[in-house]
This record gives C-alpha cells, structure tokens and sequence, in this order.
C-alpha cells in the first residue's frame, strides 16, 4: 500500500474576504474530489489571498498514486483564478 500527499500553496486573485476566498476555493476543491482523492484547504486559514491545499490518496501501486498526484497538480495550476507558488509531494510505502 502506497500513501501519496500533495501540498499546493496557492495565491488567489482579487479576493478581499473568507467569504470571497471560500468561493474560490471550494469549486476547486470539488474538482480534485472527482479523481476520488481527499482533498481539503491545509492552511492559510486566516489569510484572504493565500491557501494552502492539500490532497491525498492510497493506492497498490507507487506509479499510480504519482500520477493521479500529478493530474491534480495539473488542475490546479491550470486554474486561472490562481497562481501556484509552490508544490510538495510526499509518499509513503510499505518500507516506512
């Protein structure tokens, strides 16, 4: 069994409350879910511009939770109502 974290810190754009940035966020969000992976704002949580989004997923395969990890940070960045600062992967195997 494989455990894959994806972390991806994201500045929004003309946002000027929670309320706004929930509204961003969240359709985001609800994306990533539709390649069944748990996906949920990690941080930032008082700031209005920035989050920090962070995904998970188990799968048998090492290859294939990378690649699911990797179409998720495609999604993301091709948001144009964001703009990706960085990225972190992380995977745990059976060795760990």
């Amino acid at each position: 069994m494989f455990v894959g974290a994806l972390e991806c810190d994201v500045l929004l754009g003309d946002v000027r409350s929670l309320k706004q940035k929930r509204a961003v966020v969240r359709p985001v969000l609800a994306d990533l879910r539709r390649f069944e992976v748990a996906a949920a704002e990690a941080g930032h949580l008082d700031l209005h511009r920035r989050a920090l989004l962070g995904v998970s997923c188990v799968a048998a395969d090492a290859g294939h939770v990378t690649a699911l990890l990797e179409r998720c940070e495609r999604l993301v960045a091709a948001r144009p109502e964001l703009e990706l600062l960085s990225v972190r992967h992380r995977m745990l195997g059976p060795e760990d």
